[in-house]
């Protein structure tokens, strides 16, 4: 993409201008530059989209798993070609390092496809015989129809691909709206789509805001499915739009997730996973440990080399093979992580480093870094420990007993996922029982099994995606009885 380009839609296979000729920019996170636009999408275009998608159904369901099978990978195997040129337009978008995306989003995003492509092969439904009564029960699995997938900035195809590669497997068409604030990979995509021979209309993308496109997508009265990952309160509208309408949902939120550490763990892997699991692209992650929960009797030590591990993590330019910690998303999200840090200190917390003020890195003085922070809190009931802050700042505070952190790791309002560090195994299995998260981690962090259901609970969420959940989420299941 040359300089201010124009991003388009990805409508039945072609790229096309927005009906209404509207575009938003799209900023460089590195720097604070303007480097292109993308469409403002309107209802029209969403309607342009479903009749693309509603045309493509129609051949698309009768497809065989293998057929689909054999595009979803070839989708995979292209992307795994083309990885230095996502990579790199991923990491500009974003403002992660380069390195992470090498090395995580562009092959996750790739394994979303090979995954689903060779899931659907081995996707069964249950059948029931009726000895007795001389009948036997079989269910259909069918797809649903015309599906939105809405997905966030933080992972943009990472996450991307995990929506719409189920969807398609399962054989629904789809509508597909990636963040206005990351939206290049997801461009990139249609033309990997188009080489790996996706017939037209089955993936159609369409960029915009959330209050327009998003809004499009999710009141439409014949999409018959929503998958969202993002915010809880944006969570909270769409249920309140789709909801009567009877879509089916699946809404994957915030969090606010503890990581709790006993005195029996392995201190050195803990030390350095509790690093990378606090400030992985930059804290941007929903699975980002943010809540730092130590017995009281390794607490000093902990905090003494936490800290000393933290202030080595650099600040710099995404491209730079050096840089730890690039730049936030966006200029508003930088200041909204920078207040909460300000709160932080009204609430008489301590910060043990990093700060609110912005970091300075040299030859892109207006890009959106901040130095990766840790805060002492005196009680856990403090805003930036109820609250999802969702950037560079963790907090930190010693417990005494299993009983007082599991109540703290609990109080929150949210409830996606737990690290928990010990050697005890019946603490394993009692926290792990009690623990109010879809996922916990035991003496791990991130470590995924693309089969396993992922999701929260709370305000985290509803639904579960990964593996055949995704797949029974995109399909309808149908009971036959035949009498013999």
């Amino acid at each position: 993409m040359t300089k201010m380009e124009k991003i388009k839609n990805y409508i039945n296979g072609e790229f096309r201008n927005p009906i209404s000729n509207k575009y938003v920019d799209n900023y460089n996170p590195s720097n604070g530059e303007i480097y292109g636009q993308i469409p403002n999408s309107s209802s029209e275009d969403v309607e342009l989209a479903y009749s693309s998608a509603k045309s493509a159904f129609r051949q698309w369901s009768k497809t065989t798993f293998e057929y689909r099978s054999r595009i979803l990978i070839k989708i995979s195997e292209l992307l795994e070609e083309n990885l230095e040129r996502f990579a790199e337009a991923e990491s500009k978008d974003n403002g992660k390092p380069l390195s992470l995306a090498r090395k995580i989003d562009i092959p996750r995003a790739a394994s979303n496809f090979r995954f689903f492509g060779n899931a659907i092969t081995q996707f069964a439904s249950e059948s029931h015989e009726s000895v007795g009564e001389g009948a036997i029960n079989y269910t259909l699995r069918q797809p649903i129809g015309v599906v939105g997938c809405i997905s966030p900035w933080n992972l943009p195809l990472y996450l991307f691909t995990w929506k719409i590669a189920p969807a398609i497997a399962a054989g629904n068409c789809v509508i597909a709206k990636p963040s206005e604030v990351t939206p290049m990979t997801a461009y990139l995509l249609g033309e990997i789509c188009n080489e790996a021979g996706l017939p037209k209309g089955v993936l159609n993308i369409v960029h915009g805001l959330g209050t327009t496109t998003g809004q499009a997508i999710v009141s439409h009265p014949d999409i018959k499915a929503i998958s969202f990952t993002g915010g809880t309160a944006t969570g909270a509208h769409i249920a309140r739009v789709a909801a009567p309408m009877f879509k089916k949902l699946s809404l994957e939120l915030g969090g606010k997730n503890p990581n709790i550490i006993f005195a029996d763990c392995d201190y050195e892997d803990m030390l350095e996973t509790s690093v990378r699991s606090s400030f992985t692209n930059q804290g941007q992650i929903c699975l980002c440990g943010s809540r730092i929960f130590v017995e009281a009797s390794i607490y000093e030590r902990f905090k003494k080399d936490f800290v000393e591990k933290v202030k080595q993590l650099k600040v710099g330019h995404p491209s730079e093979t050096s840089t730890d910690i690039g730049a936030l998303v966006s200029k508003p999200h930088l200041e909204k992580v920078a207040e909460y840090i300000e709160i932080a200190k009204q609430e008489n917390g301590k910060i043990l480093c990093g700060g609110s003020d912005r970091v300075t890195v040299k030859n892109f003085e207006e890009g959106y870094y901040l130095a990766p922070t840790v805060i002492e809190v005196p009680t856990d009931e403090c805003r930036v420990n109820q609250e999802e802050i969702f950037g560079p700042v963790v907090t930190i505070m010693p417990f005494n007993t299993e009983e007082e952190v599991l109540e703290m790791a609990n109080k929150v309002k949210y409830g996606l996922s737990t690290t928990l560090w010990t050697s005890d195994l019946k603490r394993t299995m009692r926290m792990s029982n009690q623990l109010q998260s879809g996922i916990v981690w035991v003496n791990t962090w991130m470590m995924r099994d693309l089969r396993t259901p992922f999701g929260g609970v709370k305000a985290s969420g509803v639904g579960r995606e990964g593996g055949f959940e995704a797949l029974r989420f995109f399909t309808d299941a149908k009971n036959v009885c035949i009498k013999y």
